[in-house]
């Protein structure tokens, strides 16, 4: 993926066994040079008065006495990389750090830097953000280095929100234990004894191994428990003595063989106890959230919607069902759960905030949704992992049928539950609800397009319009949106028609700002070999995090469209300092302190120029949005990477 290429791998590795010789030649030249040079010149007297000293074996063999070695052929970030490749892994991505310098030259020289390939990043919360991208859309998560204490604090934003979002990043952080192995100065500050304390509380397993084989099987457990739903982060603490000592003469190492656990699924007599509940039910709703883990589980809540033409509410943490498919009553979601007699979660991360209305007032007050008597459902694997301190699993639902399994492996069996209890007057029945919610999704869809016309041509350049600009130019591509939508109202998942899983990979998980540009690059990675035309809809604020992504972008070549939704404000924020002054009978006009990204205004086609990236803006004029796009969409096309910078309302 980068512009150049790098070395092949040769043999044993890519330094040649005469390089090798005349390294340790140069190294016993250096280690005589640097003796005191008035030393040397009374040890040359004294040798010429006393005639020639019998000679030593080490004298005969050209060397000093206790030479010191200082090279090596087999060092043990060597075997690492070994491992690294049994994992099937295709990239690293890394911001460049001392501590693990000897496992970053193996995967470059050894392991010719080629599967894994090394990406350059800026920043390692970028780095772990690109990461979680890139596994949403792949299914896999690549490598991701850290540096340390420092790169691991960096880290750790992008690790929470890998966390929360239920997304396997596999991290492996450099150390070096042992305080009598440190270099003065800098190795101390960054050195730790327990690396992972600091991030433990959301890893789902971390481990330090002290020896080889023990990095070799940790290495594969580590994979099979973040590829195990729930599905997190792990880290593996890689000790720079590991890493770039010797393996000895006499090691007998071996890589063990990675075999992924089957999904949990729900219990079988459970299934079927909600299979009859769906059947019997006059108005089931079923809510999606992190669902749909592969297409494969698409496709799975698609059938089982069909079956039994029931409303689905996308939540969207992942791309669980298409937009526009007449089952999807998502901007009916009030009006559907309230009717309903059973609603069935499906990884639903926030089943209580989904059934009930919370008010944010001066006394912060609920009231339900459902309606009295309805029954709950709930399936997720959230139910199998549980921590305390960092407290993601949101408000306690209260289900009548809690099924502890993972949603997406459940739905074949909860399926043919469902078609086993359906008789010629049930589906008569299904079929009359079904036509009535595809009237209603139809006519949702039409508001949602009147309502995109409001201030069609004001300036700054609506959200509505944006989306809507944009869709025109992709509509006919195999095009993937891989920006959360939350802070342009939703509008691309209201106008844009989204059937394919990876289409969209939902938002950070914890809500962490510094997420969405890196992750649309990591996603955009994943989607290069696919040809897939990427495309962000990116926040402002949340590009002024981390910004080096546009250089790493550029130099690897990796083809993205990103579309700022440049409002010059951390505008959420901005609203909810609105509210306090509301809520307490204050000045508005002050609430842009602290919030607004003006004075001066930022020009972030300036900044993509400076990074290589293609840009454009900053555009306010509504009507010059649709050619700036086509420009730089040929660019994408080319395998470049590109940005338009538009300036844009709020909301």
């Amino acid at each position: 993926m980068a512009k150049s290429k790098s070395s092949n791998r040769g043999g044993e590795g890519a330094v040649s066994k005469d390089r090798r010789n005349f390294l340790k030649g140069a190294a016993v030249g250096a280690a005589v040079l640097a003796a005191n040079p008035s030393a040397v010149a009374g040890q040359q007297l004294e040798a010429h008065r006393a005639g020639p000293p019998p000679m030593s074996p080490e004298a005969e063999a050209g060397l000093p006495a206790h030479a010191e070695v200082l090279t090596t052929d087999r060092p043990g970030s060597d075997f690492m990389v070994d491992v690294i490749k049994s994992l099937n892994v295709d990239y690293v991505f890394a911001n460049p750090g001392s501590s693990f310098r000897g496992l970053h030259e193996s995967l470059l020289n050894y392991g010719g830097n080629q599967k894994p390939e090394f990406i350059t990043c800026c920043h390692e919360e970028s780095s772990v953000a690109m990461g979680q991208g890139y596994a949403k859309v792949e299914g896999k998560p690549v490598i991701v280095l850290v540096h340390g204490t420092v790169g691991l604090q960096h880290a750790s934003m992008a690790i929470y929100n890998a966390f929360c979002d239920r997304v396997p990043v596999y991290l492996i952080a450099g150390n070096t234990l042992d305080a009598t192995k440190r270099r003065p100065g800098a190795e101390w500050t960054h050195s730790v004894q327990d690396a992972a304390a600091m991030v433990r509380d959301y890893l789902k397993w971390d481990d330090m191994p002290v020896s080889l084989t023990h990095f070799a099987e940790s290495a594969v457990r580590a994979y099979k428990i973040a590829m195990t739903p729930p599905m997190m982060p792990v880290m593996l603490v890689a000790d720079s003595e590991l890493q770039e000592n010797p393996i000895a003469p006499n090691a007998v190492l071996h890589i063990p063989k990675l075999t992924l656990d089957t999904p949990p699924q729900g219990d079988a007599g459970a299934v079927a106890e909600a299979a009859r509940m769906l059947v019997a039910a006059e108005n089931p709703v079923i809510i999606a959230d992190h669902t749909a883990r592969t297409p494969a589980g698409m496709a799975r809540l698609v059938e089982l919607a069909e079956t039994l033409q029931a409303p689905v509410v996308d939540e969207w943490g992942r791309m669980n069902f298409p937009t526009r498919h007449p089952l999807n009553q998502t901007e009916r979601s009030h009006e559907v759960i309230s009717s309903a007699d059973v609603i069935l979660g499906l990884e639903a991360m926030d089943l209580w905030g989904a059934l009930n209305n919370f008010r944010d007032q001066l006394y912060r007050t609920s009231a339900p949704i459902a309606k009295p008597g309805a029954k709950v459902i709930s399936i997720t694997a959230g139910d199998l992992y549980t921590k305390s301190n960092y407290q993601d699993f949101e408000r306690f639902p209260e289900v009548d049928l809690a099924v502890a399994g993972d949603a997406e492996a459940t739905l074949p069996s909860l399926i043919e539950a469902v078609k086993r209890n359906i008789n010629s007057d049930r589906k008569q029945a299904f079929q009359a609800r079904g036509a009535q919610l595809a009237a209603a999704r139809q006519q949702a869809l039409e508001r949602a397009r009147t309502a995109a016309s409001y201030g069609w041509d004001a300036s700054p350049i609506t959200t509505a319009r944006v989306a809507a600009e944009i869709w025109a130019q992709v509509k006919n591509e195999d095009w993937a949106l891989v920006s959360d939508v939350t802070h342009s109202s939703y509008w691309a998942l209201r106008l844009w028609n989204f059937e394919k899983h990876y289409q969209y990979i939902g938002g950070a998980g914890g809500y962490g700002i510094g997420y969405a540009a890196p992750a649309a690059l990591g996603a955009a990675i994943a989607n290069k070999k696919y040809g897939r035309l990427t495309v962000a809809i990116q926040d402002d604020g949340d590009l002024m995090y981390a910004n080096g992504v546009l250089w790493t972008s550029a130099h690897h070549q990796v083809p993205l469209l990103s579309v700022m939704h440049n409002n010059r404000a951390y505008h959420q924020e901005l609203m909810h300092v609105q509210r306090m002054a509301d809520r307490r009978s204050r000045w508005l006009d002050r609430c842009v302190i602290g919030t607004a990204i003006t004075d001066p205004n930022v020009d972030y086609a300036k900044i993509a120029q400076g990074m290589g990236v293609y840009g454009e803006g900053p555009i306010s004029d509504p009507k010059e949005l649709g050619p700036a796009l086509k420009r730089a969409i040929q660019v994408v096309k080319r395998g470049e990477p590109a940005l338009v910078d538009v300036v844009t309302d709020g909301r």
